[in-house]
């Protein structure tokens, strides 16, 4: 694969000098265009140690307007990161739309490194690649254009690259011990490259290999690429999307048909003085398992979702009520502001997620966009519709974590929604709990239904199972939520 990449090419100062004016005034009216559109730029630098990637880094710096460029090294990883599953630094530092993200390495570095000191082998190293290329696609899926740039050297030229560096008194303190170390395992370190090319190269993140022998011919490529990624990914005025086109859904369950909210057993109810009692029992347990989790490092992710005035709110104060506030946060979820639209969905949900040993609950959470964006046609068939393996795939990392993933839907029936709502209306101190939307979300009830029905049975799983709650009686409801999270804790402890 890299033998295209050490054949010699070079250009002069005289070609260099000719072709750079051209290209630096069509990167600026790329970077323009990229200000207009909906997608962020994300350009991926890796390659081999010598071969000039900072130097790159640093041209592009300079040609393009540094206000829209953000450059992320991902280096060390520090405490905070470490206490988060591997991709959540990457979710942070990802660009909005209309910006350049310039990343050394990215998410290819980590898993290349562990390949390279065996800590990961054979298969464990084509999953890492897999889970790389879904990541990759469900970005370009999502308006992203991604340009990835390996900079190669051979052997020969990087030994040459490194002592030529080390002997010149301007540049002698970029050559670090380590780079004397990529040396050793060059074969190495190129093999694992050219598989983890070969596994995610996509006609929408292709890799792009640079011959990085001469400089200016690597620097100007390198610009000459990125303009081209910019100018095909932009092209053309936005187009407005067409619902549902190039997406199968499911299809309808007609009216009245069963689906599995109507198995619920709504009839299941407390009594005051046994709710008391069983109130106090499972806030007491659920008050140690906490401290026990927090002790050895285990996280917690409650996800709360459910009809309105179904009682999320309550049960999340009967939870909480049971632990120290140095342990918890309650995340509500709102409409999304500018920045987080700016973003990937699941970005505003990766930098809520806790650190090692705390709890985190989501009061509505990432499945809105497979119920409220669905139902009300925020998002078109096709983005609802992958979404269920883009939450997979998000909560099968946190279980990988070693986080604890417990959702909960509180179900309730019509009448009882009536009833409370009409409730909220005569209680001065209720009355901001009911809006307009909530009774125009009741006329949706059966589509709603619909899309919980698909949301549990293709998000329902063994790490990240679904929880119906039944919710007419809201003191069965308080109580069966905290058995449940006990019980998971448990399991998990």
């Amino acid at each position: 694969m890299f033998e295209t990449a050490e054949v010699g090419r070079s250009l002069t100062k005289e070609e260099y000098e000719a072709g750079l004016p051209g290209i630096r005034a069509g990167l600026v009216q790329a970077q323009l265009a990229l200000k207009q559109s909906v997608s962020p730029v994300i350009v991926v630098i890796h390659g081999v140690d010598g071969a000039g990637k900072g130097q790159v880094v640093h041209r592009l710096n300079e040609w393009l307007d540094p206000r829209g460029v953000e450059t992320h090294a991902f280096w060390q990883l520090s405490d905070e990161d470490l206490e988060r599953p591997l991709f959540f630094r990457f979710w942070r530092a990802m660009p909005s739309r209309g910006r350049i993200g310039l990343m050394f390495g990215a998410w290819y570095a980590d898993v290349m490194r562990d390949r390279l000191s065996r800590r990961v082998k054979g298969a464990a190293y084509d999953n890492a690649l897999r889970r790389i290329a879904f990541f990759e696609r469900m970005l370009v899926e999502d308006g992203a254009v991604i340009v990835k740039l390996w900079f190669h050297l051979s052997r020969k030229a990087q030994r040459q690259r490194l002592k030529d560096l080390k002997d010149r008194p301007l540049t002698h303190w970029r050559v670090v011990p380590e780079d004397w170390k990529s040396g050793k395992v060059y074969r190495r370190f190129v093999e694992a490259g050219e598989l983890a090319i070969r596994r995610t190269d996509a006609a929408g993140a292709p890799w792009f290999l640079i011959e990085s022998e001469d400089e200016r011919y690597r620097d100007l490529t390198a610009a000459k690429v990125l303009l081209r990624a910019m100018r095909q990914g932009l092209g053309g005025p936005p187009v407005k999307r067409k619902r549902g086109v190039g997406a199968v859904v499911p299809e309808r369950i007609h009216r009245g048909a069963i689906t599995l909210l109507d198995q619920v057993d709504l009839e299941k109810s407390l009594s005051a003085d046994r709710y008391e009692k069983e109130l106090e029992r499972w806030q007491a347990r659920l008050c140690r398992l906490a401290w026990k989790a927090q002790k050895k490092g285990r996280s917690t992710v409650m996800v709360f979702e459910g009809w309105d005035a179904a009682g999320k709110g309550s049960a999340i104060r009967r939870v909480t009520a049971a632990l120290d506030a140095r342990l918890y946060r309650v995340v509500p979820v709102i409409a999304p502001s500018d920045e987080e639209k700016a973003h990937h969905y699941l970005w505003r949900f990766w930098r809520q997620l806790p650190r090692a040993g705390r709890i985190t609950i989501f009061d509505r959470s990432w499945y809105g966009r497979v119920l409220v964006e669905r139902v009300e046609e925020f998002a078109t068939g096709g983005e609802w519709m992958r979404s269920y393996r883009e939450i997979n795939d998000f909560e099968q990392q946190l279980a990988e974590h070693g986080m604890v993933v417990v959702k909960f839907w509180l179900h309730i029936d019509r009448e009882e929604q009536l009833k409370r709502f009409r409730k909220r209306e005569k209680v001065a101190y209720k009355r901001h709990k009911i809006t307009d939307e909530d009774w125009r979300n009741r006329e949706r009830w059966e589509a709603y239904k619909e899309a919980v029905n698909d949301m549990v049975s293709r998000t329902s799983t063994g790490h990240a199972p679904w929880t119906i709650i039944p919710g007419n009686n809201k003191k069965f409801a308080r109580v069966e939520v905290l058995k449940t999270v006990c019980g998971r804790l448990k399991e998990v402890l």
